[in-house]
């Protein structure tokens, strides 16, 4: 099928034209109305069907496969990697997605903005499917969901941003037929304008496959089943599969580089196997904040990926005072035998304060042994500064690495920023320690129009700007704002609606200003497709339809909206 609103760019990686070419451009209005007059020359195929009814539902079904779906938007994300690189001003952004509505609610509010979705993406968090998609419960980051689920969302997500094409092309159409009907050709050329430029809510997912769920020929099994569902990057993270915690916890525990790139091996041959030659693999890595290894490789040679790997794990001498004991492993490293520092489940430990050079050689060997294209830092605070000096040194090996970076909401990003601007003026000298609070204080609300507050806010509105800028961020996403703004604005809701304003608080907080910001789901029955629903009747039955849409319909008050 065509792809509206479409033009990537050419295939990846040197692929076969049979698999990497991207989607020819969609046919036009005309051209197609051509192709069936010429089938069928009265107008009308079999049964009385209307060729300009076939010609609608053509172009209404945007993608015939999610497949499709998977081909079309990793060429998309190379273009828009190719632009990133040629203006760091024109990164891109994602919000995390929990349902298909958010989802589509999300891209149709850039339209609005924007007058186009493109450089928008939709985040699919793994921490949200444990939490909120569940069929165990609401439980946390620690790869306790069901493996399919991840998938069953990425094919509820592209369900409802087809659905969201198929009424807005619907609504055009309609157009069209009114315009004919009045003899109006200004108004038909005009539609069939509006139709042949119609850009599709369809946009690149970014998917979590956590740690893969497994070995990694599990990765590649569950990788499949994902890009079959639509998705065109996959996220993948360096933890132990069986012991994943979420990126913001505690209990980290990393694997060997050798492992973790054969799952990005996995990842990629799941792609080029489907055909999606443009597949786009995320290499995460969470040693900043990780602490421990579950094994340790071995090395073949001085300075390999398991030598390179286990020179930062915490040690102590073997001597005739701290000998070896029964169960003890022991090591030859640097010209004498150590013994790793154990817990007592049998994890290794890191040295303290090496977690920033692990990540920087960690990034190397992702894109350098395990060809990977983006690469994800999971960081405990959002510093512009401290990124920025890791991915320069990462780049003196693997020129041209850029990143997905976690805008994330375990950050405190007031008490961070206005921390960061405290500190910096304190060095410049231009504040006194006690001109400010330091730590929690830090939060008063009375701090929100003094001249820090108004800084640290500065920051914050130009974050992800400096960040691409600075620190070869290409994506920047929030991976759980869907789950805090459903908590809020439910909270907010139900406050006034069971407290004292009742209708009030849900005219004020929600109808009205859906209808004063454009938000078409104030016209809740078109929005899930009502009006699509009537067309199709009137196609296949004419007169005898039975519409929804008629004077009786409340929705109708809603006309001016």
């Amino acid at each position: 099928m065509d792809v509206i609103g479409f033009d990537p760019a050419a295939g990846h990686r040197g692929a076969s034209a049979a698999v990497a070419a991207p989607e020819a451009p969609r046919k036009t209005y005309s051209a197609l109305r051509g192709e069936l007059l010429a089938r069928y020359p009265s107008g009308f195929a079999p049964g009385g069907v209307a060729i300009d009814d076939i010609l609608q539902l053509r172009l209404q079904n945007t993608f015939d496969t999610h497949l499709d779906i998977a081909r079309a938007m990793a060429s998309v994300v190379r273009r828009d990697m190719a632009i990133y690189d040629a203006d760091p001003s024109r990164f891109t952004q994602s919000l995390g997605c929990w349902s298909g509505f958010h989802a589509q609610q999300m891209i149709k509010a850039v339209k609005r903005l924007r007058g186009t979705a493109r450089g928008a993406y939709v985040y699919l968090s793994g921490w949200m499917v444990a939490g909120l998609r569940n069929r165990f419960g609401h439980l946390p980051d620690q790869s306790m969901h069901e493996k399919t689920a991840v998938a069953d969302l990425i094919e509820e997500i592209y369900v409802s941003l087809r659905q969201a094409d198929e009424v807005a092309l619907n609504d055009l159409f309609r157009a069209l037929k009114t315009a004919r009907e009045a003899g109006d050709a200004r108004a038909e050329a005009e539609a069939i304008a509006a139709i042949d430029g119609f850009e599709t809510h369809v946009v690149p997912i970014i998917a979590d496959i956590d740690a893969g769920f497994g070995n990694e020929h599990a990765t590649y099994l569950l990788a499949k089943e994902l890009i079959k569902a639509g998705a065109s990057c996959l996220q993948i993270e360096n933890q132990v599969s069986d012991a994943k915690q979420c990126g913001h916890q505690d209990g980290k525990v990393t694997v060997p580089r050798e492992d973790f790139i054969e799952k990005l091996r996995a990842c990629r041959l799941a792609f080029e196997e489907l055909g999606v030659a443009d597949g786009v693999v995320v290499a995460r890595t969470d040693s900043l904040g990780a602490g421990l290894t579950q094994k340790i490789p071995v090395s073949q040679k001085p300075g390999d990926l398991a030598a390179e790997y286990t020179k930062w794990l915490k040690t102590e001498p073997v001597t005739a005072e701290a000998p070896l004991r029964d169960g003890d492993v022991a090591l030859w490293q640097d010209g004498r035998l150590v013994k790793p520092a154990r817990l007592p489940n049998g994890l290794f430990q890191f040295k303290e304060g090496s977690g920033r050079a692990r990540v920087v050689e960690d990034c190397i060997a992702f894109i350098n042994e395990g060809g990977a294209d983006l690469l994800w830092i999971e960081t405990d605070t959002p510093n512009v500064a401290e990124i920025a000096a890791m991915v320069s040194e990462i780049r003196k090996a693997a020129p041209g690495a850029k990143l997905a970076y976690n805008n994330s909401p375990s950050f405190n990003w007031t008490l961070n920023l206005r921390r960061q601007v405290r500190a910096e003026w304190l060095k410049e000298g231009r504040i006194a320690a006690g001109d400010y609070p330091d730590g929690p204080a830090l939060m008063a609300a009375d701090l929100d129009d003094s001249e820090l507050g108004r800084e640290a806010d500065a920051r914050l509105a130009r974050f992800q700007a400096d960040i691409a800028a600075e620190a070869g961020v290409f994506h920047n996403l929030i991976t759980l704002p869907t789950f805090h703004l459903t908590a809020k604005s439910v909270d907010e809701l139900s406050r006034g609606y069971f407290g004292a304003d009742r209708m009030k608080a849900y005219v004020n907080t929600v109808q009205r200003e859906e209808i004063r910001r454009g938000i078409s789901a104030v016209k809740h029955q078109h929005e899930v497709g009502s009006d699509l629903g009537d067309s199709f009747k009137e196609m296949v039955a004419g007169e005898r339809a039975l519409k929804a849409g008629g004077h009786a319909n409340t929705m109708n008050q809603f006309a001016a909206a």
